[in-house]
């Protein structure tokens, strides 16, 4: 890549938009061009480190608004286009479905129509991609016994946040197949990592913990996930976008299966070191088994072996490294995730399914 290259990143404002955006000015060679509704988990704060550069705007605008996104993408003339901005909770779209129809069917929909006509002006450039960024979830459970998700897995979504990224991923395909639009996907097992908003469960254990409140845990905990620290995320999102071929999809993950009880205790036994609790008990007696979410998948595990061997992409982190360093952070951090916990997210019970 000689030329500077203009990437429009929808969502950046967001937990893995925010780190895509801090990787590519860091690495040099991109202006990036953020574009965020900034809804509750949106914040401007988590790019305090790059708002200053002058290859980096923010732009604040809803993905729904095709009118807005074209005029964008003609004034600053994107090369290419990485699309995160999602409503992402399961949780959430469990207690109300429709704004996940809105934002992650509509909005990527809205969004391949502006990308179409803004690719058709500049004369169809053959190096023009539009990066569509989903998730491990649309393929649905797997036994705990065994198998993992390869591009050729089969959907089937379970909650209503995995269907409307399903759907999302079937017409950016269409798009491609229909129009000729290049597109390329990306599927992606659990992230974590710093200024992740505290809905999720690694950033609620580690200041419910810092907080000495209840760990909650569904179920039993014995729920597997596959956890990707998003640093490494945001490089395998670059050479994706970069270097991956044209209507293909690619899946990201760092074979780092935990059950949800194991990731909760990992997080007490780090904590009962860095800050022990005043009695000197463990972080382990604050869990607290609750009523399990409906649908709640047993286990998603991605082989990422295409995106290892094709694009020489490898994770960093290995989950204990990863964890560590997550758990530091919010430490060190309070300053970002004090106003979310006293303003708009103080902890509470998400997704009853009532």
């Amino acid at each position: 890549m000689s030329a500077m290259q203009t990437i429009l990143v929808t969502g950046g404002a967001g937990f893995i938009g925010s780190a895509v955006c801090r990787h590519l000015i860091q690495a040099g060679g991109y202006r990036v061009i953020n574009v965020d509704k900034l809804t509750y988990s949106g914040n401007l704060a988590s790019l305090r480190d790059v708002d200053g550069s002058p290859n980096y705007l923010f732009i604040q605008a809803d993905i729904c608004d095709q009118a807005a996104l074209l005029d964008a993408m003609r004034r600053e003339r994107i090369d290419k286009i990485l699309h995160l901005a999602a409503e992402s909770h399961v949780d959430r779209s469990i207690d109300g479905p429709g704004v996940f129809v809105r934002t992650n069917v509509e909005g990527t929909v809205s969004l391949l129509a502006a990308a179409l006509a803004y690719w058709r002006e500049r004369g169809d450039p053959d190096d023009f991609r539009f990066h569509h960024v989903s998730t491990d979830e649309v393929f649905g459970d797997l036994p705990f016994d065994g198998g993992l998700f390869d591009e050729a897995a089969p959907y089937a979504p379970s909650s209503p946040y995995s269907a409307s990224k399903a759907a999302a991923d079937h017409f950016v395909r269409a798009w491609q197949t229909t129009y000729g639009l290049p597109v390329v996907l990306s599927n992606t097992s659990n992230n974590y990592g710093p200024y992740h908003f505290p809905e999720k469960l690694i950033p609620l254990v580690i200041l419910n913990a810092i907080d000495g409140k209840p760990l909650p845990v569904y179920g039993e905990g014995a729920n597997v996930r596959d956890w990707l620290y998003v640093d490494d995320h945001a490089r395998a999102l670059e050479l994706v976008l970069i270097r991956g071929r044209v209507g293909e999809s690619y899946n990201i993950g760092s074979r780092a299966e935990r059950t949800n009880l194991n990731v909760v205790e990992t997080i007490c036994d780090i904590l009962d070191h860095r800050r022990p609790l005043r009695d000197g008990d463990s972080h382990r007696n604050l869990i607290s088994f609750v009523k399990d979410r409906p649908g709640h998948d047993r286990r998603y595990a991605i082989d990422p072996s295409k995106v290892e061997k094709e694009l020489g992409w490898r994770a960093e982190e290995s989950f204990e490294t990863g964890i560590a360093k997550t758990v530091d952070w919010f430490l060190a951090n309070e300053w970002w995730w004090r106003p979310i916990r006293e303003g708009n997210y103080a902890g509470e019970r998400l997704g009853a399914g009532r």
